[in-house]
């Protein structure tokens, strides 16, 4: 499973789990190597370390260049599919949505390696994708946000009905065009809540992080 620290792969598994097709061994996630932290959202390493164990599945860690080019991600996501494959595992599943250009990429590279693709949600409607998940319970936070689609003080507030509520016209409820990214404390098959503390909001790149730490 390819695992963000999310709520998008947080029900994506949750269905993947539910459906029965496949049974899932292991969670992947990439890390910058630099700052420690998932790739994209910035959730800190031992976040998704807890995550993993409260699922009860093994994290395993591919760290990325920061810069990452392209060729190195390739090369090293290349090496983690080989390892999968070589101890008998044949299939990924994504949290993808939509994103016709993303699956696509996906397919291809797997299905060089002879891995196939698999993705729980795609194609669903994200409005109502965004209520399961509140109905579910899944407890998510947003960890980044683009200030140019959504206002920068939602950055760190908590994925809920007055979020959704909040957002602009023409922002994707589940932020699948990278309007926002979210880490979760809690979901489905989750043996206990994590406690995130909540900690700065610093704006980096262009876009607005806010800081989660697990509470000691």
């Amino acid at each position: 499973m390819s695992w963000s620290s999310g709520k998008d792969c947080t029900l994506a598994l949750h269905r993947a789990r539910q459906q029965g097709m496949l049974e899932v061994v292991a969670l992947l996630s990439t890390f910058n190597e630099t700052a420690d932290r998932v790739a994209i959202h910035g959730t800190r390493r031992p976040i998704a370390r807890a995550q993993a164990q409260a699922l009860g599945l093994p994290l395993i860690e591919v760290d990325l260049p920061d810069p990452c080019p392209n060729a190195d991600y390739e090369s090293r996501i290349g090496a983690a599919a080989l390892r999968l494959k070589q101890q008998g595992i044949h299939d990924w599943i994504f949290g993808d949505l939509f994103l016709e250009d993303i699956r696509q990429y996906r397919e291809a590279r797997l299905a060089a390696q002879g891995l196939a693709a698999h993705f729980p949600l795609w194609g669903a409607d994200t409005r109502l994708l965004a209520q399961e998940m509140l109905d579910l319970g899944i407890d998510a936070r947003i960890a980044t946000l683009d200030p140019r689609l959504v206002p920068r003080e939602l950055c760190g507030s908590r994925f809920d009905r007055d979020f959704l509520d909040r957002l602009p016209p023409g922002v994707d409820p589940c932020g699948e065009r990278g309007e926002f990214h979210t880490v979760v404390g809690y979901g489905p098959g989750f043996a206990a809540p994590l406690k995130l503390c909540h900690g700065e909001t610093v704006e980096r790149g262009g876009f607005v992080y806010t800081d989660f730490d697990l509470q000691a």
